[in-house]
């Protein structure tokens, strides 16, 4: 049994989530150990003068966070904090929640109308060697100078020899990631980043740098600083509004950050996966530095998800690393949804689709500034979410528990923490996940929670 209890005059309704609380908080101060046995749901209840409902209910939303877990017969035991991350978002939906939490386009039936029509006509016009070959060179050179079309739009003119069709935005991640940078090596990105980008460089050897950020993204200050002390490799940046706090790096601070990575001699990891939905943007840092940059860009997020393609723009020096790493981790691109991403370029689908997803988001970012009008938040006319700071003492994981009481879901802005930097609570929230109702409604359970606490604020002065 441990010696730590917790504190009964520091509870706060609802009881039951303050307690888990501070379970939490001294599960990560290291005051309750892994392993360590909690009090029977008895026991607690008698010593803090609570229910044992209560106490049944804070245990069950700690089991939820992966925090403890109960054994019948032995009693209930603080989890190993060494565990695979926890994604942001609901790995699959639950009953009636209105789910915020991942990140997606807005979809409407005219959306799945479209790629069923797509799967039809290519039933009748796939080529044999979409079907039957195995050599990437011999499926992929005609989806190459199609890509070459597709680039144009996002901002960048390179030869098809230096594209490699992915699975999507991961897959492209992942391959410049190995290309870039061996096992062991050290890879600077913004402070709040890529919630992927944490696992997947421990999976691949790599140790993580979080950087300052500010309005813009990454501070070139703070970039040049770790590249003279720690032996950066390269650098991975979200510049155009897909990062969590939804900015977008203007021309000059761009340019800044190519300046640094030429001081240094560090290659650049481009993530632009919003490509053309984004209006009036700087240039890809691509252009800028174009003989170190590994640029990648796909449909997803953007055109419809199941349309699972991305295009990974390497330098010369970094083609053949980019191909043999690519081919042992994925072999080639899925070849039918490859065909599929070529006709929607080529016909004009995909800009289509692109352009009313703007529109679209037009609708929905007026909803959020409607239901949350006075509460601050970040946002860029065509993010796909907001970024929402916290107010008064309520942690992330308990706003985000309230409101999935009340039947919505939301994700922590510590899901993408990535320095050690002061940190400011904060949840993100996705416009395009649900219906334009469901948003409503979501958002109004949101600005309902947030002027609670300023109700209590205000009375406590």
């Amino acid at each position: 049994m441990t010696f730590w209890r917790p504190d009964p005059t520091t509870l706060r309704r609802p009881a039951y989530l303050s307690l888990a609380e501070q379970i939490a908080r001294a599960i990560a101060d290291g005051k309750l150990e892994s392993g360590a046995r909690l009090q029977t749901h008895r026991q607690m209840a008698d010593d803090l003068h609570l229910s044992v409902q209560t106490v049944s209910r804070a245990y069950e939303e700690l089991i939820r966070r992966n925090l403890i877990s109960g054994e019948t017969g032995r009693g209930t035991f603080v989890r190993s904090l060494r565990r695979e991350p926890d994604p942001p978002y609901l790995p699959e939906r639950l009953g009636e929640v209105i789910d915020l939490s991942i990140l997606k386009p807005i979809c409407e039936p005219m959306h799945l109308d479209r790629m069923k029509k797509a799967l039809g006509w290519l039933a009748e016009n796939l080529p044999a060697s979409s079907a039957l070959s195995f050599r990437p060179n011999v499926v992929f050179p005609r989806h190459r100078a199609v890509a070459v079309e597709w680039l144009r739009t996002c901002g960048l003119d390179v030869p098809a020899s230096n594209i490699s069709l992915t699975n999507g935005a991961t897959a492209a991640m992942s391959v410049a990631l190995m290309s870039a940078a061996p096992p062991g090596s050290k890879i600077a990105t913004e402070g709040i980043g890529h919630h992927t980008l944490t696992p997947l460089a421990s999976y691949l050897g790599l140790t993580l740098e979080g950087l300052a950020i500010d309005d813009q993204g990454i501070i070139p200050e703070a970039l040049d600083a770790c590249c003279r002390e720690s032996g950066i490799r390269a650098v991975f940046v979200q510049p155009s509004v897909i990062n969590p706090t939804a900015t977008l790096m203007g021309i000059e601070r761009r340019a800044a950050i190519v300046e640094v990575a030429r001081r240094h001699d560090i290659a650049i990891i481009e993530s632009d996966i919003l490509g053309p939905l984004v209006e009036n943007r700087p240039p890809p840092i691509a252009t800028l530095a174009p003989e170190r940059t590994l640029y990648f860009t796909s449909f997803t997020k953007i055109v419809v998800p199941g349309l699972r393609i991305g295009y990974l723009v390497a330098p010369d020096r970094y083609v053949a690393a980019v191909a043999n790493r690519h081919l042992v981790s994925n072999w080639m691109a899925t070849p039918i949804v490859a065909e599929i991403a070529t006709r929607w370029v080529s016909d004009g689908t995909a800009l289509e689709l692109v352009n009313w997803q703007r529109e679209a988001l037009r609708t929905r970012h007026a909803t959020a500034s409607e239901v949350l009008s006075g509460i601050p938040f970040l946002s860029h006319p065509q993010s796909l979410h907001i970024w929402l700071p916290l107010t008064g003492e309520r942690t992330e994981e308990a706003f985000v528990a309230h409101a999935r009481l009340q039947g919505v879901a939301i994700a922590t802005g510590a899901s993408f923490r990535i320095s050690n930097h002061p940190w400011h609570p904060a949840v993100r929230i996705s416009l395009g996940s649900t219906t334009e109702a469901e948003l409503r409604s979501g958002l109004g359970v949101v600005a309902n929670l947030l002027r609670g606490d300023l109700e209590h604020l205000l009375l406590a002065i």
